[in-house]
């Protein structure tokens, strides 16, 4: 595994050994990072669930200006802090070691809205991402007009709006599909 593009492009990642993790694919990121396009330059990039750091670090690589990554998982931790390492980013991503949960229940620890939001849960937990992103305060998580993706299992339907962020499409890689949301300010009543 290796970052696809920008200044780190080439650098090999370090990558789980065994069936217990599921880093997005190569051809997923560089959709992904094709569907970002322009709102990378100068944003913040927020990477929940983010197993091996690929995502964060490629957005970095990319010209995000800062990321923070959300993982619980020991043996993911690991593997991203080595990378993050390898990669020298540690000044530009912050890593949580904590449920995703626990991090958007925590606002300060969010340092204002973040532009693109980034969610790969194991497929089997997308449904209980969407509830715990409807209970957090996503309007403070995000900002004006940011982007909220999530990766997920082809045959998965997502809901049409998720707090303030709507729908707007779904891109398909075989089994792999990437949800795309786009936060809307709401305006006082």
């Amino acid at each position: 595994m290796r970052v696809i593009a920008g200044t780190h492009r080439g650098r090999r990642l370090r990558q789980p050994q065994g069936l217990g993790l599921r880093p997005t694919s190569e051809r997923v990121r560089e959709a992904l990072f094709s569907i970002l396009g322009n709102r990378l330059p100068r944003c913040r990039f927020l990477d929940l669930y983010a197993g091996t750091g690929a995502v964060a670090i490629e957005a970095l690589s990319r010209g995000a200006s800062h990321a923070t990554c959300v993982e619980s998982d020991p043996s993911s931790l690991k593997l991203l802090r080595q990378n993050v390492h390898d990669c020298a980013v540690g000044s530009s991503l912050t890593v949580y070691a904590q449920t995703v949960e626990r991090f958007l229940s925590r606002p300060d620890l969010w340092g204002g809205g973040y532009d693109v939001v980034f969610a790969d849960p194991p497929y089997t937990m997308v449904a209980e991402l969407t509830s715990i992103f409807e209970h957090s305060d996503h309007d403070r998580l995000l900002a004006p007009d940011s982007w909220f993706m999530i990766e997920h299992a082809a045959k998965t339907k997502l809901p049409p709006l998720l707090g303030s962020c709507v729908y707007l499409r779904n891109y398909r890689y075989g089994d792999t599909a990437l949800s795309l949301y786009s936060h809307t300010s709401r305006t006082p009543s």
